[in-house]
């Protein structure tokens, strides 16, 4: 079972985006991967893109990098109005990050959680973006 495009729509996914990827490993939803591809109608840029995006996709699990850091990087080429979708594994699954642990690096990082959608059974996608009427 996988998101639709109207799952992926909530999390800001739309026609025509550029979205960039971060963490990508053998353990990420390839038919997630999918799913978004079509739905913007290109491919993921990996973490060398330098180009600007309009929204990141970043996998993270826990053990990874310092997260907050991995936000501030993917912050650093989102275009104004761009959008971060966190995905981490569900609760119970290898990998598992505590919300606590997202909401706080999310706020070192600047931003706030706009919400989480159920995407796979394997994951769960958070989407952050600035604070409303915040400016970087």
């Amino acid at each position: 079972m996988t998101a639709g495009a109207a799952a992926l729509g909530k999390l800001g996914f739309a026609q025509g985006q550029v979205i960039q990827e971060f963490g990508y490993d053998d353990d990420v939803d390839d038919d997630i991967r999918s799913a978004i591809e079509d739905l913007v109608q290109g491919q993921l840029e990996d973490e060398d893109f330098n180009e600007g995006a309009d929204g990141i996709l970043i996998w993270y699990r826990d053990g990874d990098e310092d997260l907050g850091d991995l936000l501030v990087d993917g912050l650093t080429n989102l275009f104004d109005q761009g959008f971060l979708v966190l995905m981490t594994p569900k609760a119970g699954r290898e990998g598992h990050v505590e919300a606590s642990e997202v909401e706080e690096a999310a706020a070192a990082a600047g931003l706030q959680t706009g919400g989480v959608v159920n995407v796979c059974h394997h994951w769960t996608a958070s989407r952050l973006m600035s604070p409303r009427g915040a400016r970087r």
